[in-house]
């Protein structure tokens, strides 16, 4: 499969996360707003806290991701160098984690990484992407500042443009880190990945596309610039246009950040994507 855009391919279904018992295979490197809110919790319309059993496993999208060619080496001793062995995905969190913070990053990114089985976390909140959906009690990413907050205009109920700033730390965070390094890594690491997706089931080119389709996931949401209304049913608040409370709960998370935040995050998530495919 070429690695376009297939929205078709993505699953609506979920995996069902409790049945990996020990091995609690949850997180990721991207945001969710974590508000502590009766009003946010409710509006944050998200998927992940289902836990009934699907009769059959999910489609999952195939692609393929490229590995690096490796350029010529001058070798002047008679033993070529080798790289780094890689640990077992058991004992792999602190060799993952010297890694990443190897990478240019601010200072929260050290503590979203102070968590274990960083590799089962990424490997299934990518899975969660895939689908539509983020999964917020994976990784203790910086929570929004402040309260979620709107303004009525008559009986009109208005998504207040001050929340797009509670994100600015979090999104900080993200587009401080370079994505042809984080490529780097996937390549380097990639037997841990292929190992953790092949634990919930997943062959090395599902693993691909999931990843691929998480990252289009992202890249297809609309950017909107006007004013957002919402509309309310007892504590849960939606979006007025059909349209936009039809998109899939990470796409709407997204909008919740508002125009200029969302596209960083677009721009981060298409430079990812380039590196990944164009190693």
């Amino acid at each position: 499969m070429t690695p376009a855009r297939n929205k078709s391919g993505t699953s609506k279904f979920i995996l069902i996360l409790g049945s990996l018992a020990a091995i609690a295979v949850i997180g990721g490197v991207l945001y969710q707003a974590q508000s502590n809110s009766d009003e946010e919790l409710e509006y944050r319309i998200i998927p992940e806290q289902v836990t009934e059993a699907v009769i059959k496993k999910p489609d999952v999208p195939e692609a393929f991701i490229p590995a690096p060619t490796p350029e010529p080496t001058l070798v002047t001793e008679s033993v070529a160098p080798t790289a780094p062995k890689l640990p077992s995905l058991d004992d792999s969190d602190e060799f993952v984690r010297e890694r990443l913070l190897l990478i240019k990053h601010r200072a929260d990114l050290e503590t979203w990484l102070n968590t274990d089985d960083l590799i089962r976390r990424s490997a299934s909140y990518f899975d969660g992407l895939a689908r539509g959906v983020t999964l917020s009690k994976i990784l203790p990413l910086t929570t929004p500042e402040g309260s979620f907050t709107t303004h009525r205009d008559g009986d009109i109920i208005w998504l207040n443009a001050g929340n797009y700033e509670r994100y600015n730390s979090t999104i900080a965070v993200l587009i401080s880190l370079d994505m042809k390094s984080m490529a780097q890594l996937f390549h380097f690491i990639r037997p841990l990945l292929e190992s953790a997706f092949a634990e919930m089931g997943y062959r090395p080119r599902q693993m691909d596309g999931i990843i691929l389709q998480g990252i289009d996931n992202i890249l297809d949401t609309p950017i909107i610039v006007e004013r957002i209304e919402l509309t309310r049913e007892s504590v849960t608040y939606k979006f007025a246009d059909p349209d936009l409370e039809a998109l899939l709960p990470l796409q709407k998370q997204l909008l919740r950040t508002g125009p200029e935040n969302t596209q960083r995050i677009q721009q981060q998530a298409m430079a990812l994507r380039a590196a990944l495919l164009n190693p």
